[in-house]
């Protein structure tokens, strides 16, 4: 890996295409849990086919020479929906009133960390959304706290707790700004839509 490496971004918002590799890139990323039940890829899977089917779902990956090297995906949640009814304490009024984005997974292949590529991927699956808001869980116990800590700094702070099945550990809420408030809607891309930029 060069600094001059092309990292290829490429938005979707169907599975059939990516599922496969989504589930690589997983398996690279989440090498050293997948012997818990949790974070087995055959879990990741049922997650992901789950999460596929509910409404605005997007995946952004990464790419560099025609390989994913790292993915987010998300989907849209609605007053109600069993995300914020898990979440304790309720959270406030004017973070579940309107459809938020949910972040469910990002990942990136361990050695494209620490190079911004996960900050890219995010910033690139924000820019098609039009919530106001964002939400992800985090295991607090990450990198022991550095997870937590990165996501602080982009921007997203703790609202509650969680525990979304009884395979998962008790995970932290946080929610920011999407930076769309007050933006025409814009119409989500189709898939694929590719964004080259550099590492």
């Amino acid at each position: 890996m060069t600094s001059d490496s092309a990292i290829e971004l490429r938005t979707f918002t169907a599975l059939d295409a990516i599922r496969g590799d989504l589930l690589d890139v997983y398996a690279e990323a989440r090498a050293p849990l997948l012997h818990l039940p949790n974070y087995a890829v055959t879990a990741f899977g049922e997650r992901l086919d789950r999460h596929s089917g509910e409404p605005g779902f997007t995946a952004v990956l990464a790419y560099v020479d025609g390989r994913p090297v790292g993915y987010a995906y998300g989907n849209t949640i609605e007053f109600g929906d069993r995300y914020w009814q898990r979440t304790s304490p309720t959270p406030e009024g004017r973070y579940t009133e309107q459809p938020a984005v949910a972040l469910k997974e990002i990942g990136v292949s361990p050695r494209w960390r620490k190079t911004g590529t996960s900050r890219r991927i995010h910033d690139a699956l924000l820019a098609v959304r039009d919530e106001p808001y964002v939400t992800l869980m985090v295991n607090s116990a990450a990198g022991h706290g550095k997870v937590h800590d990165l996501y602080r700094s982009w921007g997203y702070g703790d609202i509650g707790q969680s525990q979304p099945s009884l395979a998962s550990p008790v995970l932290t809420v946080m929610i920011r700004s999407t930076g769309s408030t007050g933006r025409t809607a814009r119409r989500r891309p189709s898939a694929p839509h590719t964004l080259r930029e550099s590492s």
